[in-house]
């Protein structure tokens, strides 16, 4: 067990950040990993052009890596937004518009897990309306999904850095899974579970796993305090990974971490060299 038994891949919406973006996928293979992630590249464009989609599609391909993680389009990330489908108006329609696109280019490179972040919630307007745009998004979304044969993850972030985003614990991201479920029938709505996010929450980790790995569909990780790399907080993330892979977790570990102030190549120093 440990680190060496892991399926790990490099989220290169944080890492690799020192380079333009069609340089990411072969650094990230330079440096020994075979998967990457990403959140939507185009902040401001839900529908970039296909020029642009096929460059990354390209990108991809060349450096060998998988792509295993996509995020939907969230809106200003990082930055403000914690995501789209939660706040009506322009933002709304913005999710909704990528939907297809953010979809076809995952089965595109065969990736099968889609990432739909909830969304701030929004000054003036009544969380239950909210919260019954974002019930129809999700929809939306798991329907979109499934039709290129991938998993619509739910992810929880955590209070202290997103005050605004209402979905801030396990078991409300747990809520929402089964909820979208239930209105779609598929099944395929899965928790996100970001180890980071839950311990800035304070949450009971074991208990985490204990309880929601059998609804897990990804797992990210990095180091609290600090968002760095494992071993630069106190996370006892190893003996965390252990304990999934146990409970039957199966899938792909992405680092969502910070490098530091070093090159992101260098911020892999905590794992096995094999």
């Amino acid at each position: 067990m440990g680190y060496s038994d892991q399926r790990f891949n490099v989220n290169l919406s944080i890492l690799f950040t020192e380079l333009p973006l069609l340089e990411r996928p072969a650094a990230a293979a330079k440096a020994g990993f075979g998967a990457v992630e990403l959140w939507w590249p185009w902040v401001d464009a839900p529908t970039p052009e296909q020029s642009e989609l096929d460059a990354l599609k390209k990108a991809i391909e060349d450096a060998g890596v998988q792509l295993v993680g996509l995020n939907f389009y969230a809106g200003q990330l990082p930055g403000p937004d914690r995501g789209a489908l939660s706040v009506p108006g322009e933002e709304s329609e913005k999710f909704r518009a990528n939907l297809a696109v953010a979809a076809d280019f995952a089965k595109s490179l065969g990736c099968t897990a889609l990432n739909a972040l909830y969304g701030n919630r929004v000054d003036g307007v009544d969380p239950a309306v909210q919260d019954e745009l974002a019930l129809e998004n999700l929809v939306l979304a798991a329907r979109e999904a499934d039709r290129v044969g991938a998993i619509l993850l739910i992810e929880a972030l955590n209070k202290p850095e997103s005050p605004l985003c209402p979905i801030v614990s396990a078991p409300k991201a747990i809520e929402i899974v089964d909820k979208v479920n239930a209105a779609t029938g598929l099944g395929n709505a899965k928790f996100l579970m970001d180890l980071y996010h839950l311990s800035m929450n304070g949450e009971d980790l074991p208990s985490v796993i204990e309880q929601y790995a059998a609804k897990t569909g990804h797992v990210q990780i990095a180091d609290n305090p600090g968002r760095g790399a494992p071993g630069t907080g106190s996370l006892p993330l190893e003996g965390l990974l252990d304990q999934l892979k146990k409970a039957g977790y199966e899938g792909w570990v992405g680092l969502e971490y910070k490098p530091g102030d070093r090159p992101s190549a260098e911020a892999f120093g905590w794992l096995p060299k094999a």
